[in-house]
């Protein structure tokens, strides 16, 4: 009997497929060579059998495969569609990117200036609060806290006319006096704050996107927080100092407690703080203190007494000299 001659392979490999019989071509009288019909040899009648390669099915196989290729990739003209399509998403984004930018750069303070406000507050460490019911009690209320020593006001966004009045004060005692604005409660309260000329921003509670938009663009920010977490965590996002708001249990205590366990933090507590005891919490750990109603009593405000809260302002100023500048 005539052999097949064997294809082209390795000699372990033909002896594997010999041996095994799997996908292979069988030389038996009845199979047709051209369709490739594949069985298994039996060892007992010794038939040499060699794997089976058409070299017609694999021409057919590869020009399968190209015409998949050229099926698959898109077309000049839908890419084209494609990309005029993409253009107006393309050109949008890249609005709002350059607004945001153009934002950034708008609102934008040099570091000099963030480092300024920081050692203004080191230096001072007392800070009026103002918030009062109506529009013309506020520059006369704030006024004479500044006449009882004073150097830094923040005016809340909760009294009316307040952006005007802040306005008129930078202006008025700028580079003299401070000025900021409380009670910002988003990144357009926080514009609408440095248009007025705002020097710091301060918050009642913790709003991250307004402490982000801050920092990223050197303005000193003030978070309020009520627990040392809170603090931290505004600590993390870059506030320079925290608001500790409302009043906690224990008052200057709690403060030293806490800022000598956690002595990265700046702490600024506000409620809780009044004419006597601002001292205590500057000598125990707190980096600066506010002052709302016990500077601003509402029973002065409304009856207009102006020389009780230049004379509030006065008592203040004297306990807080006590504990001298603060170390940065």
């Amino acid at each position: 009997r005539s052999r097949a001659a064997p294809v082209a392979g390795t000699p372990s490999r033909e002896a594997g497929l010999r041996r095994s019989g799997a996908g292979l071509r069988s030389t038996r009288k009845g199979d047709h060579p051209r369709r490739g019909l594949v069985t298994p040899a039996r060892p007992r009648n010794r038939r040499v059998c060699v794997p089976f390669r058409s070299p017609t099915l694999q021409s057919h196989h590869t020009f399968v495969e190209r015409l998949k290729r050229r099926t698959s990739t898109p077309k000049r003209s839908n890419m084209a569609a494609v990309a005029r399509a993409a253009r107006p998403v393309a050109r949008a984004a890249a609005g709002r990117y350059g607004a945001a930018l153009a934002s950034r750069s708008l609102y934008a303070k040099s570091e000099a200036n963030r480092e300024s406000v920081l050692d203004r507050f080191a230096r001072d460490r007392v800070c009026a609060v103002l918030r009062t019911a109506t529009a013309e009690a506020c520059p006369k209320a704030m006024t004479a806290a500044i006449e009882g020593g004073f150097k830094i006001a923040e005016f809340t966004l909760t009294t009316p006319g307040c952006l005007d009045t802040l306005a008129d004060f930078r202006a008025k005692y700028d580079g003299d006096v401070m000025v900021g604005c409380g009670t910002i409660m988003n990144t357009t309260d926080a514009e609408a704050a440095c248009d007025a000329g705002a020097e710091f921003i301060i918050t009642p509670v913790l709003v991250p996107e307004v402490v982000e938009w801050c920092v990223q663009r050197d303005i000193v920010i003030i978070p309020g927080c009520q627990t040392p977490t809170e603090a931290y965590n505004a600590y993390k996002l870059g506030a320079p100092l925290q608001k500790i708001f409302p009043g906690v249990a224990g008052a200057h205590a709690w403060v030293k407690a806490v800022s000598a366990a956690l002595p990265m933090l700046r702490l600024n507590p506000t409620s809780g703080v009044d004419l006597d005891n601002a001292g205590d919490f500057l000598m125990n750990g707190a980096a600066s203190v506010g002052l709302v109603a016990p500077l601003f009593d509402p029973a002065a405000v409304q009856a207009g007494d102006w020389d009780q809260i230049r004379a509030n302002a006065a008592k203040v100023i004297g306990n807080a000299a006590k504990a001298g500048p603060l170390k940065r």
